[in-house]
């Protein structure tokens, strides 16, 4: 066997791990990468892998920076199984579809902005070029039909030697953490690969499950170096927020990832909100996606913890109240821009590089009256990084934007594991294993996870670069 890492090596998104195996290949995760726009674009668009050569791909959850290049995958001639539960197949059929019909829409959208510039500009100026979507509707229609269900704790045969299964991540609806487990004769090698590992306490999400023992670990390491706040101050600073800004007459705009964050923050708010600790303001889901991804949401139960069970059962729908609106047609969500605040927005996607989130920037940016609210982590070189990092001047579909709103991070709603969570989680595999790999985080951050994990638990940790590869012997 043979491990090979090529995205989410040394940064945070773009998650795609290479397993060689008797002359097979699988992946696992197919993701795409943000950042720096025409950085990622080209790694997007050139994989480092040939389609071709993929037997199978083993994906651990929907968010698009596992599952997003999928259709690039099959566009380049992949045509094998995608092994998935049954709750990421649902959310990807949505989501892959939403990404196909935001990379049509915003390639369209720059190319009509370039042309008229050159038609309005003069001659001999340097123009932008037009651009391609990385992929088509069509491409996202091809992808779907080859999603195979495998559920939780059900092993599942790859080939003769080769099996795996999946346990609950505890990250967001259907994330997995997979083990393969490869038997040839006495030979034995049992790899883990964490996934987007969750945490306790999360609204909707259930804990993490403990893994049986392993000898290698593909581990996360998003917040290796971080610690979270507690679920009580997540809750305060929220109603903070909130009550400053509508003191202000201002709007409040949510970068929020359409699967996972959107229905925590919706279900936080619900409850602000009927406990009488924020004004009863107007709320708007504005994503297509996100409205799709809730009804996901609403038909996998089987998924929830068990406070949120308890809303069903209680008769209440924990994602649908009444000043709550989910707006799913452009021409309402264009119409947000004549109202009066205060109201809140929340719009996909969360790191602000796509999607309706940046028409509502470029709308509200340079209102002091209103407040951005950064609601998870921001990879370097996103827009949301640079919110983050307080620039005051950002551009928003290539033309430059002043920073007057306040932006306020809301990190504690993270759906990753900290460093305390992810040492307590890794602490019943520590003495089975032979190695560590980290992946999925910032160089900081990985380093000193690595750091924390040799000094208290003795295990061999290595922090791949992109193109790394490592035998794993039985």
């Amino acid at each position: 066997m043979k491990l090979t890492f090529w995205g989410a090596a040394g940064t945070v998104t773009g998650s795609l791990h290479q397993l060689d195996v008797d002359g097979k290949r699988y992946l696992l995760d197919c993701g795409l990468a943000q950042g720096r726009r025409k950085e990622t674009d080209q790694k997007n668009r050139h994989l480092p892998v040939d389609a071709r050569s993929v037997a199978a791909v083993l994906l651990s959850h929907a968010h698009i920076d596992h599952s997003g290049n999928l259709p690039t995958l099959v566009k380049n001639g992949f045509s094998g199984p995608i092994f998935t539960t049954p709750a990421t197949i649902d959310l990807c059929d949505a989501m892959l579809r939403d990404t196909a019909h935001i990379q049509e829409k915003d390639a369209e959208f720059v190319n009509k902005r370039a042309e008229r510039r050159h038609k309005e500009g003069p001659a001999n100026a340097h123009w932008p070029e037009l651009v391609e979507p990385l992929f088509t509707m069509e491409d996202a229609e091809r992808t779907l039909p080859l999603f195979r269900p495998v559920g939780y704790y059900t092993p599942k045969s790859l080939d003769e030697h080769l099996s795996y299964e999946c346990y609950d991540a505890g990250h967001m609806l259907g994330s997995s953490a997979l083990i393969l487990n490869y038997r040839n004769g006495g030979a034995r090698v049992r790899l883990a690969y964490s996934g987007d590992l969750g945490r306790p306490n999360l609204p909707i999400t259930r804990p993490p499950d403990a893994l049986p023992p392993v000898e290698y670990l593909i581990l996360e390491s998003t917040y290796g170096g971080r610690f979270h706040k507690s679920a009580a101050h997540v809750i305060g600073k929220l109603r903070d927020v909130v009550n400053r800004t509508c003191g202000r007459g201002g709007r409040i705009i949510v970068p929020a990832f359409a699967v996972g964050r959107t229905q925590q923050l919706v279900l936080l708010l619900h409850e602000l909100a009927n406990a009488g600790q924020i004004p009863s303001i107007p709320i708007f889901v504005d994503s297509p996606l996100a409205v799709n991804v809730t009804e996901v949401f609403r038909k996998h139960v089987e998924c929830f913890n068990a406070a949120t069970r308890q809303y069903l059962l209680d008769g209440e729908d924990p994602f649908g109240f009444s000043r709550l609106q989910y707006i799913r047609e452009a021409a309402e969500s264009k119409k947000l821009n004549d109202l009066h605040g205060p109201f809140i927005v929340i719009s996909a996607s969360g790191m602000c590089e796509q999607g309706r989130i940046l028409h509502h920037l470029r709308n509200n940016l340079d209102d002091p009256r209103n407040t951005v609210l950064i609601t998870g982590f921001q990879a370097q070189d996103t827009l949301g990084r640079k919110l983050v990092e307080k620039m005051r001047e950002v551009r928003v579909f290539g033309e430059p934007v002043t920073v007057r709103a306040e932006i306020s991070s809301l990190d504690e709603l993270s759906g990753h594991a900290d460093q305390g969570e992810l040492m307590e989680w890794l602490k019943p595999l520590a003495p089975h294993l032979k190695k560590v790999f980290l992946v999925h985080g910032e160089p900081a951050q990985s380093q000193a996870l690595a750091g924390v994990i040799r000094s208290q638990y003795g295990v061999e940790v290595a922090v791949p670069s992109p193109g790394d590869g490592f035998p794993l012997e039985p």
